[in-house]
């Protein structure tokens, strides 16, 4: 196999990089990344834990899992921020626009992520697993946000 037989697409040189973000999280439950991109270039990253200068899930426990919480419900009870919430708002921190970025991300956004992104002005999102909001894809669906799910390919990329 030829070295651009091997080279990585930029959908899978992205996602790889989110499921590096993602090693940051300090989720006892899910580690999740996400980046935003434009004109093949990293714009922000963001992964799930507490806000900064805010004790993490890692060092006090998740309430949560102490109340059998499922996945995708009662968001208000985490102490951390979402990975896609956490990537716009190092954006907007820093100053750089995100309108009509694409959004890479571990898994499906969440309806609350969702109406972040819809209203930053992110066009398309590519994710790698699914998430318990069915709420997000009719979100992204009536906004006109382009939702991919990726799977892996060995297809060498492009430039």
């Amino acid at each position: 196999m030829s070295r651009k037989e091997k080279r990585p697409s930029w959908e899978a040189y992205f996602m790889n990089i989110t499921e590096l973000v993602a090693q940051r999280s300090t989720c006892t439950r899910r580690a999740v990344g996400s980046i935003v991109v434009k004109d093949k270039r990293i714009l922000s990253t963001g992964y799930n834990g507490a806000p900064s200068g805010v004790r993490h899930c890692l060092d006090v426990g998740c309430l949560r899992e102490s109340l059998n919480i499922p996945s995708g419900e009662r968001h208000e009870l985490c102490r951390g921020i979402h990975a896609e919430q956490n990537a716009i708002i190092q954006a907007a921190y820093h100053g750089v626009s995100v309108k009509d970025a694409t959004l890479f991300c571990t898994n499906l956004p969440c309806s609350i992520c969702a109406k972040m992104i819809i209203n930053a002005g992110i066009k398309t999102i590519y994710y790698k697993s699914g998430y318990a909001d069915q709420m997000s894809s009719e979100m992204f669906q009536e906004a006109g946000v382009t939702v991919i799910q990726y799977e892996s390919r060995t297809e060498g990329g492009d430039t």
